[in-house]
């Protein structure tokens, strides 16, 4: 779908076509978006993406923000840039998390709304949802309770841009929403063993131990239960929210609860993706961190009941592909 924006001109009604800026658009996400906008061929059609990167700018510095939203004019805005980590980092900096997080998100969201941009979609985290609570979890579960200690700081702040756009359309009629995916992963992830990701994580290690013929080391039990999303559909479902979906109220992005796995079915994925035979060994000694955030998507599918998931053992298997061939540049 191709959109224009009806603009108020001397000489009557005008109309410009998209401007959207991807904040945060140099990562994992970022990078799916630029893969499908090229794949549709959106630019092609007179529509304008801009993907940032932290080089651009500083998110952090409200100058800095205004000064790029001045420069490229954005009609609407894909918000992705956040200070992000697995779950070993949130452990060590819950502030920085929370006090980076709050700042860039501030400012995106505000900034946008001086310059009179007509949607923002942030990206949100299934972490934001009460650590004690009912499963599965859906959109109206977000304040009921506090987040997990382990990823407090991150949480908090990911929340606020709920109260932020809520309060947004209420003083200002404006439709900024925001999307909630599960446990994203993908080419042009973190793959750094300390501070990414669990499935990024894995995929290092386990390339690392099958080249230098060492055991894999799992931290934790295995038995924490996860879902996943690929980041091509997340994607997608993205660009589908900036260009149909109308609420302020978030939604989820997630496959189904019949697709949740333990952590101890990923290893085992990406050991067979990699063909690697020696041991693996489970370090319980590590914390695993929540075992259980089970997501509902039922409000996506009552939206598009007939999307259709990369199968996880794709997905998997072309994001270690990548990682290998990628080895000397990918970020770890």
């Amino acid at each position: 779908m191709f959109m224009f924006l009806q603009m108020e001109g001397k000489t009557g009604p005008t109309r410009r076509p998209m401007r959207v800026l991807v904040t945060g658009g140099s990562g994992l996400v970022g990078k799916a978006i630029e893969f499908v906008v090229r794949e549709e061929k959106y630019e092609s059609k007179g529509e304008t993406w801009i993907f940032l990167s932290s080089k651009d700018a500083d998110l952090t510095n409200a100058v800095e923000t205004r000064e790029i939203f001045k420069k490229h004019q954005p009609t609407h805005v894909i918000h992705l840039a956040a200070m992000v980590g697995g779950l070993f980092m949130h452990l060590r900096k819950n502030l920085d998390f929370w006090r980076k997080n709050l700042a860039i998100n501030d400012n995106v969201l505000q900034t946008a709304h001086e310059s009179d941009v007509v949607k923002v979609v942030s990206c949100l985290s299934t972490c934001i949802f009460p650590d004690v609570t009912p499963y599965p979890i859906d959109e109206t579960m977000i304040h009921n309770g506090p987040p997990h200690d382990s990823n407090s700081g991150y949480a908090y702040a990911k929340r606020m841009v709920d109260v932020h756009n809520r309060a947004c359309f209420q003083q200002h009629g404006r439709r900024y929403t925001a999307v909630i995916p599960t446990n994203i992963f993908g080419p042009y992830d973190n793959f750094n063993i300390e501070d990414a990701h669990v499935l990024p994580a894995l995929i290092h290690k386990t390339y690392k131990a099958k080249r230098d013929g060492t055991s894999l080391e799992v931290w934790g039990s295995g038995k924490g239960l996860r879902q996943f999303i690929f980041s091509v559909d997340l994607a997608r479902l993205i660009i589908w929210v900036l260009r149909e979906y109308d609420e302020i109220e978030p939604i989820i992005l997630s496959v189904g609860e019949e697709d949740e796995m333990t952590i101890k079915d990923v290893v085992d994925e990406i050991v067979k993706a990699f063909n690697f035979t020696g041991p693996v060994n489970y370090d319980t000694n590590k914390s695993d961190g929540q075992l259980k955030k089970t997501a509902s998507n039922a409000k996506l599918r009552s939206y598009l009941p007939n999307f259709t998931f990369t199968p996880f053992h794709t997905a998997v298997k072309e994001t270690c592909d990548w990682f290998a061939a990628n080895y000397d540049t990918a970020r770890k």
